[in-house]
């Protein structure tokens, strides 16, 4: 940080200082993955034989956190947040005085790493000792079929836009409530710019709203934005959450996801095309399984299959076997949770210990996965299944190749004929005179060997194709089941199928010829399936008000929470469906309705009467998003990129990209939207990691929002930040002459509004005392102003009104 920076933010903090309100939520989410996936069976396993609910040798049990805490005769098993003084990890990893465990052998090295990033972790252990009254019960709300729920009567039919308002609003009236005063415009108009296209609405656009007096003026301005360009790549970055993308494996062998792109411009298209989400869907599980009648559209269906190969992997594993089953559970785990909002990954050692999923039903989604190509080879470092690409873009590729070939051997036989026309000069020999190579000169022989190794290594290497990752079918088989997760510990043979307790009254039938990947992804789209719309239009429903009415997204099970509004939930996955799985339609139903509108200020009665906004009685308060509070900033200051699509990496596909000791080969350097910058597992983008952008390694559906201090400081301290308000000041200076023109411009850019009288006031006051405070600096006077209004600047970016939306 420079000399005039540390300035900057002195002043800042003097004069004007940032204040972030607390906005804290959490999810267990994550830590219940990492402990029933990797935890939960190394204990049972290797452990609760000896010190469990039968033994408890040495005083020690393993079977919940508080038994872990509590420790046996050596003290205390775990540390939370501290591996290395914990006695578990230094009895499994053999050292110090902890006796070496487990007996039958130590465990691998991955083990080892899994059990120290849980206790690093904090050493999260759900409580498995739930009633069993509640626990696997077939009869829980989200197994049974959809409701046929109708809009309820309510008194005050006045204030009743959309059916979504009834069911609101009966449940504000059943408890005495009456639901907040609509927003105003202008407030309306941003909220729903950045709803629709993560970015702030132009001051352009907010006067052209607020002129137009039309009737149905916000709906035109609803329908206007879903049309744009923004608006694709907004929602397909919701989207890109759920389906884990990023543009590296990370894990062992972090290695570049050269074609990832591919995937995530096809979300994008699919979103801004309104493609049916039912199409969306089967196309990601089974495109490569389908028809086209284009070369685009087969292109799409064959990208689309990336979803199923793009989640992290242990390139490296000598196993092969058992990485095999680790890609096909990361599958049936991200299949269950992105589609049905169950943790079916959580079956793979034994039966659910909440969800009525079995073993046995694991085992046949896993025949489904097994029977599924995603690698081309497992030999380290493993190699991932790519599509070639059809189109004009291969034919041309491959044209250029064959002629370069063509080339490079023409280059070769008229060096040859060279130096043969050469020595027969010499030697005044006749043009029959054969003249073998080795008699050649030095130089001619080492250029054409040289000439030769390069046209063999290309011809090797092929021509680089237009590519995606993806999945096709591989040898079809049914799997056994793996007593404990262990590959080398079989049971019975379990055919493929769907677990039980979803299965409906008809079976479905999967063909001996297929792996039932298509059968699976029109099972999952069936009107009548109880799961998959109610997930996906919950998830919608929490994108645009920051809680689902299922809270728990990903988790629809037993653990998850419970619907708030279960009429208005199944209602409006059945509009859904009926609708034609149109997101665009969704949309249009709940941002026309007076719920999306209300204000987000409510009376004293109402907070005291809906204390954590359960009714939906307000419109929530909202903190930007990472991608919207970086986009904001470079929309604001003029320099935002709009270029969309394309790769973003400056590695070749599978080549090496980072890891935490040497290799650090990713750029964030770039003007354009968040979405094109690339996504590295381990090593996301600074700004992302503070402002809780979600672990790109698994299903992310409802982003934690937090406030911590970092954040903060982050916004005041960051050169990217410190940068953007230069260039806001550079485009306030070239839009506007004088000082008011130029704080009324900058109102307007920074929070969508005019800016007040007070405003005026205060900023012209606040520009003359931080040019009275940069005088120390000894810079001319006109820089010394300017860096003044640098400083307003930064001071607006970092402010509460900046990156909160009402």
């Amino acid at each position: 940080m420079n000399v005039t920076s540390g300035f900057r933010i002195l002043i800042i903090a003097i004069l004007f200082p940032v204040r972030l309100l607390a906005v804290d939520e959490t999810s267990p989410e994550t830590a219940n993955r990492q402990f029933e996936t990797h935890i939960r069976p190394l204990l049972t396993q290797h452990c609760e034989r000896c010190h469990g609910e039968k033994k408890q040798w040495s005083g020690l049990r393993v079977d919940s956190r508080e038994a872990l805490l509590k420790g046996g005769d050596r003290g205390p098993a775990i540390v939370p947040g501290d591996a290395k003084r914990s006695l578990l990890i230094q009895a499994v990893r053999h050292q110090g005085d902890a006796p070496a465990m487990p007996e039958e052998g130590q465990l691998t090295n991955r083990e080892i790493e899994a059990l120290e990033e849980w206790i690093r972790t904090g050493a999260h252990y759900p409580n498995g000792k739930i009633s069993t009254q509640i626990t696997r019960d077939p009869n829980h709300w989200a197994f049974q079929s959809l409701a046929d729920a109708q809009p309820p009567e309510v008194i005050e039919t006045s204030w009743i836009r959309t059916p979504i308002d009834r069911f609101i609003l009966a449940k504000l009236e059943a408890a005495r409530l009456a639901p907040s005063p609509p927003a105003d415009r202008v407030t309306l108009i941003r909220r729903l710019t950045f709803d629709l296209t993560g970015l702030p609405p132009t001051p352009e656009e907010v006067d052209s709203f607020l002129a137009d007096d039309r009737p149905d003026a916000y709906g035109h301005l609803v329908d206007r934005l879903m049309e744009t360009p923004a608006y694709g790549e907004h929602w397909g970055r919701h989207w890109l959450d759920v389906a884990r993308y990023a543009d590296s494996n990370g894990l062992d062998e972090n290695i570049a996801h050269g074609n990832a792109w591919r995937y995530r411009d096809y979300v994008v298209e699919s979103f801004r095309e309104d493609k049916p989400f039912d199409q969306f869907l089967i196309e990601q599980l089974a495109g490569d399984l389908l028809t086209a009648d284009d070369p685009h559209t087969r292109r799409q269906q064959l990208t689309a299959t990336g979803f199923l190969s793009i989640g992290p992997k242990v390139l490296a594993e000598v196993d092969q076997p058992r990485m095999r089953m680790d890609i096909v559970d990361e599958q049936i785990d991200s299949v269950g949770r992105v589609f049905l909002g169950l943790t079916l990954g959580c079956a793979r050692c034994h039966d659910h210990k909440f969800d009525p999923i079995g073993a046995d039903d694991y085992y046949g989604l896993a025949g489904i996965f097994r029977s599924t190509k995603t690698m081309d080879s497992y030999v380290k470092v493993a190699k991932w299944h790519e599509h070639q690409l059809p189109g004009d873009e291969a034919v041309q590729i491959q044209a250029a190749f064959e002629q370069d070939i063509v080339q490079r051997k023409q280059q070769i036989a008229s060096l040859t004929e060279a130096e043969v026309q050469r020595l027969r000069t010499s030697r005044a020999s006749g043009d029959t005179v054969e003249i073998p190579e080795s008699e050649f000169s030095t130089e001619a022989r080492a250029e054409l060997g040289k000439l030769r190794e390069q046209l063999a290594a290309k011809e090797k290497e092929g021509p680089e194709l237009p590519s995606a990752m993806g999945v096709t079918e591989d040898e079809i088989s049914d799997v056994a089941i793996h007593l404990r997760g262990d590959p080398l510990r079989l049971g019975d043979v379990v055919a493929r199928r769907v677990p039980s307790v979803l299965r409906g009254r008809e079976e479905i039938a999967f063909p001996s010829t297929h792996s039932g990947r298509e059968q699976l992804a029109r099972w999952l789209v069936d009107p009548s399936h109880p799961l998959t719309s109610r997930v996906i239009v919950n998830r919608v429903w929490r994108w645009h008000f920051g809680r689902g009415i299922v809270r728990t997204t990903d988790n629809f099970g037993l653990l998850g929470e419970k619907p708030t509004h279960p009429e208005l939930l199944d209602w409006l996955a059945r509009e859904f469906v009926n609708g034609g799985w149109s997101m665009k339609s969704l949309h249009r139903l709940i941002l026309n309705s007076n719920t999306w509108q209300q204000s987000s200020a409510a009376s004293e009665t109402v907070i005291k009467g809906d204390p954590d906004n359960q009714l939906l009685s307000r419109m929530r308060l909202r903190r930007l998003t990472a991608e919207e509070v970086r986009d904001s900033l470079l929309a604001v200051s003029g320099r935002l990129d709009s270029t969309q699509g394309g790769p973003v990496l400056k590695v070749k596909n599978r080549g090496y990209l980072f890891d935490h000791t040497s290799i650090d080969l990713t750029d964030y350097t770039s003007d354009r939207r968040s979405l094109y910058l690339p996504v590295i597992r381990n090593n996301v983008y600074d700004l992302f990691q503070l402002l809780d952008f979600p672990d790109p390694a698994i299903p992310s559906g409802d982003r934690v929002t937090s406030t911590v201090a970092p954040q903060a400081l982050l916004m005041m301290n960051s050169d990217f930040v410190l940068q953007m308000a230069d260039s806001l000041s550079d485009r306030i200076h070239r839009e506007s002459e004088s000082e008011s023109m130029r704080i009324a411009r900058l109102v307007q850019l920074s929070f969508g509004r005019p800016a007040t009288d007070q405003e005026q006031q205060q900023y012209s006051a606040f520009l003359a005392q931080a040019d009275t405070s940069l005088m120390s600096l000894n810079v001319e006077e006109s820089v010394r102003k300017r860096m003044a209004w640098s400083v307003l600047c930064h001071t607006l970016l970092a402010s509460n009104e900046f990156i909160y939306l009402k």
